[in-house]
């Protein structure tokens, strides 16, 4: 980009609170940006300062509701007819990344859907933090830089005694991301074997390594209802597991997942800030990756390689 060019930083509702602390991390505030909906829930957007030849970063997770996806389009839409010269969607969490594939008959590729629409809406990047599933990348025509959780909660799992750790991986989709914590981590890897008879119902099979008389660190992306994670930790400590703790990057936590993790065996769970809570848990830890994202605006800005950011 270049440089000549001013920047703003722009956030829609979904997560203001992360939007401010990137932007106190970035050093500048959040431009004025007017939303609102009308009586019957429509969405309205109007940027009150001009941004005509900026290089614009609109902030917003698309974690449920799907109005946080249309508010978006608005934004980027609102933001190419006002002449913006660089428009960069920062999705800490990237909404419907679970459907990216056609796994039965009738379905639709919804991670796929939403990737034409925000190209259609005018965006020319995309920044955002551990996708369900990494081949969503190639989706665009656009760049697209995928940050990982992983910076964050390796520095925070460092405090901690980690003698006697194995990483788990829930499943085998993500034995990639747990391998690399435990290389950073200088821990043992092990693996739940699982099967999910239909959507948010996991039933562990088998623990693929060895976990007795160890602490265990389980790794994750996404929490939604808690159900795997819940069972993985129960199934850990049936096999002589001693401390279980967890780290997800986006909490969804929706239904029952509150009381499943607080009635669990896992001591803690650590998770980003992403996606707000909807309510405090004592057993629930939150780290920002404000200072992450914040990084990685300002190498998009001045050119330089967010590359050394992409390390899981």
């Amino acid at each position: 980009m270049d440089r000549e060019h001013p920047i703003s930083l722009f956030s829609g509702r979904s997560n203001r609170e992360l939007a401010r602390k990137i932007a106190t991390a970035f050093g500048r505030d959040l431009g004025n940006v007017g939303i609102k909906n009308f009586s019957d829930g429509e969405i309205y957007v109007h940027y009150e300062e001009s941004i005509r030849g900026t290089n614009l970063f609109i902030i917003q997770s698309t974690h449920p509701p799907a109005d946080n996806w249309m508010e978006l389009f608005l934004m980027i839409d609102a933001a190419r007819r006002a002449s913006a010269r660089q428009i960069t969607a920062v999705i800490p969490y990237f909404g419907y990344g679970r459907q990216e594939r056609k796994d039965q008959p009738r379905v639709s590729i919804a991670a796929k859907m939403v990737a034409n629409m925000l190209e259609t809406a005018g965006i020319d990047r995309v920044l955002t933090m551990d996708l369900h599933a990494s081949q969503i990348q190639g989706f665009f025509d656009v760049p697209v830089d995928h940050l990982y959780g992983s910076a964050v909660f390796i520095d925070y799992f460092r405090r901690f005694d980690l003698s006697n750790l194995v990483v788990v991986a829930p499943d085998v989709g993500g034995i990639k991301m747990a391998r690399a914590y435990s290389r950073r981590l200088g821990a043992e890897l092990a693996l739940i074997d699982k099967r999910r008879p239909r959507q948010n119902v996991a039933e562990v099979m088998n623990i693929i390594g060895e976990v007795e008389g160890k602490n265990v660190l389980l790794i994750d992306d996404i929490i939604d209802t808690a159900g795997t994670l819940t069972s993985a930790a129960r199934a850990l400590r049936k096999a002589g597991a001693l401390d279980i703790m967890a780290a997800c990057t986006h909490p969804l936590l929706s239904g029952p997942a509150y009381e499943r993790i607080e009635a669990s065996d896992l001591s803690r769970l650590v998770v980003t800030d992403t996606i707000p809570l909807s309510r405090p848990s004592e057993k629930i830890t939150v780290v920002s990756v404000a200072d992450h994202f914040a990084d990685a605006i300002n190498r998009i800005y001045t050119d330089d390689s967010v590359s050394t950011l992409f390390i899981p």
